[in-house]
């Protein structure tokens, strides 16, 4: 249960002056207090790094690089881990030349006997399954901040807001398959996980401040064994400007240049993009050359690394024009968007207009936000494909359950949610 009064005035205690308050004037960071540590990379060295880690006391401040626009898997490049008691150690988990899984068994060892401590955990938590380390408690501050009805949660903001400090805007979004990694994007990585554990310390108070903590344990641990949906289907209809292409030859076209540049970026581990630009498929299936000297003439694929892989685009434009052209919409596996309810089944128009208002009373009173007290889609597909029952809480209550809502979701949202469908206005 929620530590909370039955009007949500536990939890609105002090909770709108907090969200609001500015943030403090902010001390630069600007260097790891111990220095930044050297990078472990031979086995020799995982493996004592694992020892120091050991000899640490409390919580794990985690955090993982990736090559996210650079390279086609979501790998990590770079593990950072820091304890108190220990400092920080900085992981290469790719140039030990071994099995990563193997290779990092130790440090996985050490990670598993106390909580881990992420900012945004969602990005990270998959590649570091993938490299075998996986928590077994979690506390990410990113959603603890969203829980606070914090209006900025990135790391800076939340770090500058309760801890008077200021990280410097940095590298997340380099190469970090670089090797060798520069000496201030090391020092950038050590400082992710330089307080993270005092960020937790922090939220953690305000949180029990307004009666939320229990809220917190739920999401953070739905978070750490949640196992995401399979990915859809038909990733090719994410091309960026395919809302304009009506016509199914030319999605066809669209399908056989995505699907011919998604096998090349696997195979050389490149993010898709660096092939070949979502804005050149799309000409490409839309002017539909049938030889290379029309298809050269496009723009980008003049190029001269273009002009080298000319044939192959020409011939995944051959394969289109000889395949069956696919519908000009993905079969949904959900209700259609909510702009056209009203015309289409006005009654679940109309309910979900309700759903909206009672859940938007609910977030005000206990300020937090609405996305966070009940997933969008979830609401959606309950208005849409309501039947009346006679019990209509109960109802409600094993829908959300089904669909994942955690124990608070469910105790604040029912009750408005019971009266949205019983008697929509």
């Amino acid at each position: 249960m929620p530590d909370t009064e039955p009007d949500g005035s536990a939890a609105e205690t002090g909770e709108q002056d907090a969200a609001e308050q500015p943030a403090p004037e902010a001390t630069p960071l600007l260097a790891p207090r111990d220095g930044v540590p050297d990078v472990s990379v031979s086995r020799s060295e995982i493996a004592g790094a694992a020892e120091l880690l050991a000899s640490g006391t409390g919580p794990f401040a985690v955090d993982a690089e990736r090559a996210s626009g650079f390279r086609y898997s979501n790998r990590a490049y770079l593990v950072q881990v820091r304890r108190a008691g220990a400092g920080t150690v900085l992981i290469d988990p790719v140039g030990h030349g071994g099995d990563p899984v193997e290779v990092l068994a130790p440090v996985a060892q050490v990670l598993a006997t106390d909580q881990w401590v992420l900012h945004a955990a969602d990005q990270d938590l998959p590649c570091l399954a993938e490299i075998g380390m996986r928590p077994t408690t979690l506390y990410d501050t990113e959603l603890a901040g969203r829980l606070a009805n914090f209006d900025r949660v990135n790391l800076a903001a939340m770090v500058q807001r309760l801890l008077g400090l200021q990280l410097t805007k940095g590298h997340g979004a380099a190469d970090w398959s670089k090797r060798p990694l520069p000496d201030d994007w090391l020092n950038y990585a050590a400082l992710d996980v330089e307080v993270l554990a005092e960020l937790r310390d922090a939220i953690a108070e305000l949180l029990d401040e307004q009666g939320k903590s229990e809220w917190a344990r739920q999401e953070f641990e739905h978070l750490r064994t949640f196992e995401g949906a399979p990915t859809r289907r038909d990733r090719w209809r994410r091309t960026s400007g395919i809302h304009k292409v009506r016509d199914p030859r030319t999605l066809a076209a669209v399908r056989e240049l995505w699907t011919t540049r998604d096998a090349i970026a696997r195979r050389r581990d490149i993010a898709p993009g660096r092939i070949l630009p979502d804005s050149a498929i799309i000409n490409a299936a839309t002017v539909n050359p049938d030889t290379v000297d029309k298809l050269t003439a496009l723009p980008v694929f003049g190029g001269s690394k273009q002009r080298r892989s000319a044939r192959v685009w020409l011939e995944a434009l051959d394969r289109a024009r000889a395949a069956e052209p696919p519908s000009a919409h993905e079969p949904s596996n959900g209700p259609p968007p909510a702009s056209r309810w009203a015309r289409r089944k006005p009654e679940a128009a109309a309910r979900l207009e309700a759903a909206r208002a009672g859940l938007a009373d609910v977030a005000e009173r206990f300020s937090v936000p609405v996305e966070n007290l009940l997933a969008p889609d979830t609401v959606r597909r309950l208005c849409w494909d309501w039947e009346a029952t006679t019990d209509t809480a109960a109802a409600v209550e094993r829908f959300l359950a089904d669909s994942g809502a955690r124990q608070w979701q469910r105790e604040l949202t029912v009750p408005v949610l019971a009266q949205a469908l019983a008697e929509p206005d």
